[in-house]
C-alpha cells in the first residue's frame, strides 16, 4: 500500500490519502484520545506532536503543534496508516460518530445546503471541513475543521469566500462568523 500526502494550504496540516474510504458517515474531528475507541486514531494522537486529526469520506487529515516538524513525524504517521490497512481493516470509521441535525428552519436548510453543494467540496480538496453551527440576527456561525481549524488563510476563504458566497444566495444572511 501506498500512502500519498498532500500540502494543504495550513503548513502545519497534512492530508494523507491511503487509496482506501476512510470514513463512510461524514467527516470528523477528534484531538484527544479519549474521543475515540478507534486504534488508528488513538495510535496517530498518541504521536508527538500530532494536535488533532480530521477524517474525510477518503483522506486523514493530520494538524501538528507549530514546534514539532513535518520531518519529525510525517514518515510515523504513513507507517501507521499502512499497519492499519495491511491489517485487514477497509476503513477507519464505519458509524456515524456525528450527531444529526433535525428541525432546521428552511432557511437554515438553504444554508446547509449551499454549504454541502458550493462550499464543502472545495474545502475538503484542502483537507478539511465546515460545518453549520448556528444562524441568528443574519449571522451564519460555521465551525471549520481539519486543515482549515488554524490555518492563516482561513479567514480569508471564510470572509472572501464562504460569506460571498452565503450573501450572494442568501439575502437574510450578512455575515459568517467561525466558532
Amino acid at each position: 500500500m501506498f500512502v500519498q500526502t498532500e500540502i494543504t494550504p495550513n503548513p502545519n496540516s497534512i492530508k494523507f490519502l491511503p487509496g482506501k474510504a476512510v470514513s463512510n458517515y461524514g467527516s470528523f474531528e477528534i484531538t484527544k484520545k479519549e474521543q475515540t475507541n478507534n486504534e488508528l486514531i488513538k495510535n496517530l494522537l498518541s504521536v508527538n506532536g500530532v494536535e488533532g486529526i480530521f477524517l474525510g469520506k477518503d483522506f486523514i487529515s493530520i494538524n501538528k503543534y507549530d514546534h514539532v516538524s513535518w520531518d519529525e513525524i510525517k514518515h510515523i504517521v504513513i507507517s501507521l496508516i499502512n499497519d492499519f490497512y495491511s491489517s485487514g481493516k477497509e476503513c477507519v470509521i464505519e458509524k456515524s460518530l456525528n450527531e444529526e441535525r433535525e428541525n432546521l428552519e428552511e432557511i437554515e436548510k438553504k444554508i446547509v445546503k449551499i454549504l454541502d453543494q458550493k462550499i464543502r467540496p472545495a474545502v475538503a480538496k484542502d483537507g478539511g471541513d465546515i460545518k453549520f453551527k448556528e444562524f441568528k440576527d443574519g449571522v451564519v456561525k460555521v465551525q471549520l475543521q481539519g486543515s482549515c481549524s488554524g490555518c492563516p488563510s482561513s479567514t480569508m476563504t471564510l470572509k472572501q469566500g464562504v460569506q460571498n458566497l452565503l450573501c450572494h444566495y442568501i439575502p437574510e444572511v450578512k455575515e459568517v462568523e467561525a466558532v
